[in-house]
């Protein structure tokens, strides 16, 4: 099967998703039990969804987002607590599984050395978050805390592809597609410089 043909066929299986949603009385749940999914353990990005039913939908726009990001929060405690609890026996096999070893070590030295600010960033670009979950995990990373970067990470990730759809409409597809990664980075920057700004702004102060 030629490249053109599977993505003929991609395209179709995600149009019969999308008029599955439009059709559901329950979409909203439907979507967070997506991102649940693709938070755990789903390969297909959930944007590949999430954007076309965005456009569709523009009045709810910000409900949309809100679901899609409570679920991957969900999702994000989940992973975490078998990290925490379970990493010896199910995290192993879903990282040996997955094919995560080397993305879970590099993680690891990401988050040994940065801990908070290394699961916002990965929250942010379009890389696996399982790494982040079990990692943190496993550490003992305090629960509050990988919440509240997983929080912010997800949160201005969709609520930003929200604002893009709204402001950009269907140039939103184009610029997703191509330059996800750079959009994520973009996303990570503003977070990172914001909190620059306001570790200056307390040394100052205090």
């Amino acid at each position: 099967m030629d490249n053109s043909t599977s993505g003929k066929g991609h395209q179709k299986r995600i149009g019969r998703w999308l008029e599955r949603l439009e059709r559901s009385q329950h979409v909203m749940w439907l979507l967070f039990s997506l991102s649940f999914l693709e938070t755990i353990i789903l390969p297909i990005p959930i944007e590949l969804v999430l954007i076309p039913f965005m456009l569709t939908n523009r009045h709810r726009l910000w409900k949309t987002a809100a679901y899609v990001t409570a679920g991957c929060l969900a999702a994000s405690v989940f992973g975490y607590g078998i990290g925490y609890f379970l990493l010896e026996t199910a995290g192993e096999w879903m990282i040996n599984t997955m094919g995560w070893q080397q993305g879970y070590e590099k993680f690891q030295n990401l988050f040994d050395q940065h801990g908070f600010f290394a699961i916002l960033m990965v929250g942010m670009v379009p890389i696996p978050f399982q790494t982040a979950m079990l990692a943190a995990g496993a550490a003992g990373y305090p629960v509050w805390k990988f919440v509240l970067a997983a929080t912010l990470a997800r949160g201005i990730r969709y609520f930003g592809l929200a604002w893009l759809v709204f402001v950009l409409g269907k140039q939103t597809v184009i610029l997703w597609q191509n330059h996800r990664l750079i959009v994520g980075l973009g996303l990570a920057t503003i977070v990172l410089a914001l909190w620059a700004l306001t570790q200056w702004l307390s040394s100052v102060l205090i």
